[in-house]
């Protein structure tokens, strides 16, 4: 893994060259960026929880010292260097970067099938807290107001003081109309079940059908809208980048509607998308686009093609599995996409 990840970054010369700090500003000497992703590459590979749990284990572990290239005397920096580069990194695109290059050595070495791909999304929880939701009239109203600040203890129907205020919600109703969390705004009231409703952001990977190696992974807002946008976005941004021109896409039954399946086809790409209807679908006029299009990837429903198409994507559970097991993601560390 640390040949693999060497060998992308030091491709990378001219985005981390842009992504050094002046030296006419001062302060502390520069970490260098590359240090930085790996630093997350351990963090995901060990499930460890913080940043500032990360640099502890530096100083004391020489596996992770040699990882990062680091001599067994030198000093660990510290936690906050993470916290203020992210914004930096992220501007600069360095971890999506990073991810295409492993992705193209891998190309390369003939691991990634050309032509069947997969996707499917998943739901990633918010740090935020459900007692972070205000009332959006309230927030612009405080925003208007000199010096306004609606970020006081106790929320909506909630006693003030310190620490971790009681927060009564009881005969309220909350949605993404009328509510937004104070603590990460971008992330939206969703579930999928019945049941309570959580501070969510949606995320979703593309996956190549050989070895289920996700080529693109995507975080949107949850809409439930998301997963077909996130798609196309996906499916575009492969072919400009990495040259992938998929020839067929298995999804599940959230992707079968009447816009998505034309979108596909006009991207010259066979939908394998599960069936939501299970009686057949009455032939319509060719010129109806959607209905024609959903009508069309029913009849391709019993093909060989087809269902190894459906068998292959499940494996798009196993990325997201690994994501929240072990990768840190069963709730997101930071706030905001």
């Amino acid at each position: 893994i640390k040949r693999m990840a060497d060998e992308a970054l030091a491709a990378m010369g001219r985005t981390f060259a842009a992504a050094y700090a002046p030296a006419e500003k001062g302060g502390r000497p520069s970490i260098p960026p590359e240090r930085l992703v790996k630093a997350l590459m351990l963090m995901s590979l060990y499930t460890v929880r913080s940043e500032r749990a990360l640099c502890e284990r530096v100083a004391f572990d020489m596996l992770f010292r040699w990882f990062l290239d680091m001599t067994p005397d030198e000093p660990c920096f510290d936690h906050s260097v993470l916290s203020v580069n992210r914004e930096r990194l992220d501007r600069l695109g360095v971890t999506k970067k990073f991810s295409d290059r492993i992705v193209m050595m891998a190309i390369d070495a003939g691991l990634v099938s050309e032509d069947h791909f997969s996707v499917d999304g998943s739901l990633l929880q918010s740090h935020a807290s459900l007692k972070s939701l205000k009332q959006i009239e309230r927030l612009k109203a405080a925003a208007r107001e000199p010096g306004g600040d609606d970020h006081g203890r106790g929320g909506d129907g909630g006693a003030g003081g310190v620490g971790n205020p009681w927060v009564d919600f009881r005969g309220q109703k909350r949605g993404n109309t009328t509510h937004r969390s104070v603590t990460d705004p971008e992330a939206r009231l969703y579930t999928k079940t019945p049941g309570v409703a959580y501070l969510q952001h949606s995320m979703h990977v593309l996956m190549e059908n050989r070895h289920g190696l996700g080529v693109d992974i995507r975080v949107d807002a949850a809409d439930g809208h998301a997963e077909r946008r996130g798609a196309l976005r996906m499916l575009d941004r492969v072919k400009a980048k990495l040259g992938l021109r998929p020839a067929t896409l298995g999804a599940d039954k959230g992707y079968d509607t009447k816009d998505f399946l034309p979108a596909l086809t006009d991207r010259g790409i066979r939908p394998h998308v599960a069936c939501t209807s299970r009686t057949p679908l009455r032939r319509p006029d060719p010129r109806d686009h959607g209905p024609w299009a959903r009508w069309l990837n029913q009849r391709r429903e019993t093909s060989d093609a087809f269902a190894i198409s459906q068998r292959k994507r499940k494996l798009d559970e196993e990325i997201f599995g690994w994501l929240k097991q072990f990768g840190g993601l069963r709730r997101a560390r930071v706030t905001g996409r």
